[in-house]
């Protein structure tokens, strides 16, 4: 790999984590202390105190029997992160593709990770002379904009609370909600109504329509959301834009397995 040691961000530490967790492969699933530490070419008393941290946050777990090292449930949980997110972002794009074709305006795909808005994905037109500075990729906080309102509508009530906790509502623009209560009032109203509309409150001049994605459970899994300039949009055109961007986003949820019929009888 190529880099240069001197870069003052560089962390040895990180680096030597992280050649424990690929020291491992299909044909090596259990490594002793010993095989890691000839494999990495480093002493048993760093490996062990990396190990040690490593199996603290449940990247890896020792045998107490056998004291083999192999890799922890939590890169399980990442694994299923990311596939999730590329399965999802697979059979999403092409609605969002038909959903962008029709209204002409740019179209995003967002889910929760890690605390945090995540755009899996971006539709729109590569000449249009406005562009919307998220890319794919790009992470917000979790009450940001159409997208963040619509996911977080469906979160239960200890949720919203610990993630306001943790992302306490900013101003970014003159219309943000900062007040606490007011937001959970606005996400009863999208809960109610089953969609969002954000006019303003995230970028100056800008609004947006956005309705949650459900998987087979019923659960709210991921949003999607049309972006457009808050004034040149009068209200027969924001009705066609609710009733396509709800009807892209129910397609999609029959996509990945949720039953409309299902969770009406439940």
């Amino acid at each position: 790999m190529n880099r240069d040691k001197s870069e003052s961000f560089y962390n040895r530490s990180l680096e030597r984590a992280l050649q424990i967790l690929i020291a491992f492969s299909n044909e090596r699933q259990s490594l002793t202390l010993a095989q890691l530490s000839k494999s990495l070419s480093l002493s048993r008393a760093t490996v062990l105190r990396l190990c040690s941290t490593l199996i603290r946050y449940d990247f890896l777990r020792q045998d107490p029997e056998s004291k083999l090292y192999s890799l922890g449930f939590r890169l399980f949980e990442l694994g299923n992160i990311v596939s999730y997110s590329f399965s999802l972002r697979r059979i999403a794009s092409p609605y969002l593709e038909q959903l962008h074709m029709k209204l002409d305006k740019t179209i995003f795909l967002g889910i929760l990770d890690n605390d945090e808005i995540l755009y899996v994905d971006k539709k729109e037109n590569p000449e249009d002379p406005i562009s919307f500075t998220s890319k794919i990729g790009t992470r917000r906080p979790p009450y940001w904009g159409m997208l963040g309102s619509a996911l977080m509508a469906h979160l239960p009530d200890s949720e919203v609370e610990r993630l306001l906790l943790k992302n306490p509502l900013t101003a970014v623009t003159k219309k943000s909600i900062t007040k606490k209560e007011e937001f959970k009032k606005w996400l009863q109203r999208i809960r109610e109504q089953g969609y969002a509309i954000d006019v303003e409150t995230a970028l100056e001049g800008i609004g947006g329509v956005a309705a949650p994605i459900r998987d087979f459970t019923g659960k709210v899994v991921a949003s999607i959301g049309v972006s457009f300039i808050a004034s040149s949009v009068h209200s027969n055109e924001l009705k066609k834009m609710i009733k396509e961007v709800e009807g892209t986003a129910l397609t999609i949820s029959k996509e990945i397995g949720y039953l409309e019929e299902r969770q009406r009888a439940l």
